[in-house]
């Protein structure tokens, strides 16, 4: 029978360990669906949506500016109206270099936003904003185009809600995917964060 000095357990239990790994890995490679991206985010693309006036309107009416795009609804009780302060308090903090930033918001519930809706909703928050909307299809459409969360929820008092993730997505003058960002980080720091990508 063969000893193994007790010195050399610690090192055969590492390379267990990396064994196990290297073959854990490989083994999700090789499964079905996986995809292994590099580079710049899959995130964006192309839309055709009405915009507060009533106006068709694509993605390319917005090429030459960052775009600053959050998507919400305009019942939503408390994280839509904070995030759009946050977004409407950064640009006003960038005083002339906002000009380069068109603020959109989109809607994630079309039954009810109808254009009027989107108008007088975005006005509370200043003259900046552009206010999307479109055919549930439409929506349905541009949220997956974004990987947008949404969901919607029956209320006890037999409406409902729309559950919906919170991001606001930062393209560029190319309409690219540049970075996201949140309404934790307030004006102050959403400003900073948009001063560095100009």
């Amino acid at each position: 029978m063969i000893r193994t000095p007790l010195a050399f357990i610690p090192y055969l239990l590492a390379l267990a360990a990396v064994c196990g790994g290297l073959l854990w890995h490989l083994g999700d490679e090789a499964a079905p669906g996986h995809t292994q991206a590099y580079g710049r985010a899959d995130i964006g693309g192309p839309f055709v949506l009405v915009d507060q006036n009533g106006v068709r309107r694509t993605e390319k009416d917005f090429l030459g500016k960052f775009q600053l795009i959050y998507f919400g609804y305009t019942h939503c009780p408390d994280v839509c109206p904070l995030t759009l302060s946050v977004m409407a308090g950064a640009l006003e903090k960038l005083g002339e270099s906002a000009d380069h930033i068109e603020p959109v918001f989109i809607t994630v519930d079309p039954a009810r936003d109808r254009p009027k809706i989107l108008k007088d909703y975005v006005a509370s928050f200043g003259t900046r904003f552009t206010a999307l909307t479109g055919s549930s299809e439409e929506i349905a459409r541009v949220t997956r185009e974004y990987r947008v969360y949404v969901e919607r929820e029956p209320a006890a008092n037999g409406g409902y809600a729309v559950n919906h993730s919170s991001r606001i997505y930062l393209m560029d003058p190319d309409g690219r995917f540049v970075g996201v960002y949140d309404e934790t980080l307030g004006p102050d720091g959403l400003a900073k964060a948009l001063r560095a990508r100009l």
